[in-house]
């Protein structure tokens, strides 16, 4: 990725920034009357995002933030109110007027989310200036990963707008989004905007059930792992990520041992390089908050020297098809046309 690149970072709000309860109906109507005082972070995002706004402008990076919620505007004054007790700096904020629907009838669109939010996503990215990079934070409650990864497809043209507004219709989107959605998707320029998808195990959802969304879609169970593989894209400092575990291990209850097992899983599962997991892991240790390493030995050393070497010269493998198809259910040939 270029270093001069514009950074845009678009998180989700509940399940991913917040710790949101809205099972049940109880909980969805409690949401509305929360103070911010009320509502809680999840571990370590706050400190993330303070880290990457800090990482960027340190190096003279352009930065923005932002946020896209499916609740009502009505939450909106607590959701700035916590974002600003949380000491988070952002640069947008939209909500789901749901209001809007209930008046026009559409009750089964209050939990179709699809629509919505990938409109809001092509809206937010028509905005953009060529070559913008794009880091997509959201959570495995609804559909994040299924709108992420088609915006993300949509945006390099992989789904063009036809395909686009068959797959709109399988999930049932209603009919004015789909149109909408065409005409943006239509409008883009092709361009290979998004770097990764992070996705929030807040359910949790075994990693193995979103393989078929690709590498570029990170399956996460707690924040030291995104921000273990920012760092690894150099859009995170280590100073960044130490942060990101010391409020695990103050704020969350965190053992160094599980921090440990945090860097190892997500790097088993190839989300994280080697050789950064091993620098990180170095830094960790080095400010106290994981147990300092014993220095390595010769053989070690050699490992990690034919490791970076494996990594630099390696090809990088082309981003495999999604086949959206079968995750809609949709039958009808590929080549159909609207009607």
């Amino acid at each position: 990725m270029a270093t001069d690149a514009r950074l845009v970072f678009r998180w989700d709000l509940d399940k991913t920034y917040l710790q949101s309860e809205f099972e049940t109906l109880r909980e969805m109507m409690r949401i509305p009357f929360e103070k911010a005082e009320d509502k809680v972070a999840a571990p370590g995002v706050a400190a993330l995002i303070r880290g990457l706004r800090e990482s960027a402008l340190s190096r003279g990076r352009s930065l923005r933030v932002y946020f896209i919620s499916a609740s009502p505007p009505q939450i909106g004054r607590a959701i700035r109110r916590k974002l600003e007790l949380d000491g988070i700096v952002y640069d947008g904020i939209v909500f789901k007027d749901q209001l809007h629907r209930l008046m026009r009838g559409k009750f089964r669109h209050l939990r179709e989310h699809v629509g919505y939010k990938l409109t809001e996503l092509l809206k937010a990215r028509s905005t953009e200036p060529p070559g913008t990079a794009e880091y997509l934070f959201g959570d495995d409650w609804e559909s994040d990963p299924l709108i992420y990864s088609l915006y993300a497809d949509v945006v390099t043209r992989r789904v063009d707008p036809v395909e686009l507004e068959a797959l709109l219709r399988a999930i049932r989107v209603d009919p004015p989004l789909i149109a909408q959605a065409r005409a943006l998707a239509a409008a883009l320029e092709p361009d290979d905007g998004v770097r990764r998808i992070f996705i929030n195990l807040e359910r949790p959802t075994p990693p193995a059930q979103l393989r078929g969304y690709g590498p570029r879609l990170v399956p996460t169970f707690n924040y030291l792992q995104t921000a273990a593989c920012l760092y690894d894209d150099d859009v995170l400092s280590a100073a960044g990520a130490v942060q990101v575990a010391r409020s695990l291990l103050e704020d969350s209850a965190y053992s160094p041992e599980r921090l440990m097992n945090s860097l190892a899983d997500i790097a088993r599962r190839g989300h994280l390089r080697p050789a950064a997991a091993t620098t990180l892991r170095e830094a960790l240790g080095a400010a106290g908050v994981l147990p300092a390493p014993a220095p390595p030995t010769l053989q070690e050393r050699w490992r990690r020297w034919r490791s970076r070497r494996r990594e630099a010269v390696g090809a990088i493998a082309p981003l495999p098809g999604i086949d959206y198809r079968t995750m809609v259910g949709l039958e009808i040939p590929a080549d159909a046309t609207t009607e």
